[in-house]
């Protein structure tokens, strides 16, 4: 799931960029959000490998 949600925010980030929509700093929240559960998912998954 969060493989997914990074991906996502991901593509709309550079979408965001692509198109020079940035509205100021708010494409860059999905870039922030995009780690984010890119660091939850690699956590849940090392998480699952220990247990």
């Amino acid at each position: 799931m969060y493989w997914t949600m990074s991906i996502i925010l991901f593509v709309l980030w550079m979408l965001g960029l692509i198109t020079g929509s940035t509205e100021g700093y708010w494409v860059y929240l999905l870039l922030l959000f995009s780690m984010v559960s890119l660091v939850l998912a690699v956590s849940n998954r090392g998480k699952r490998l220990v247990a």
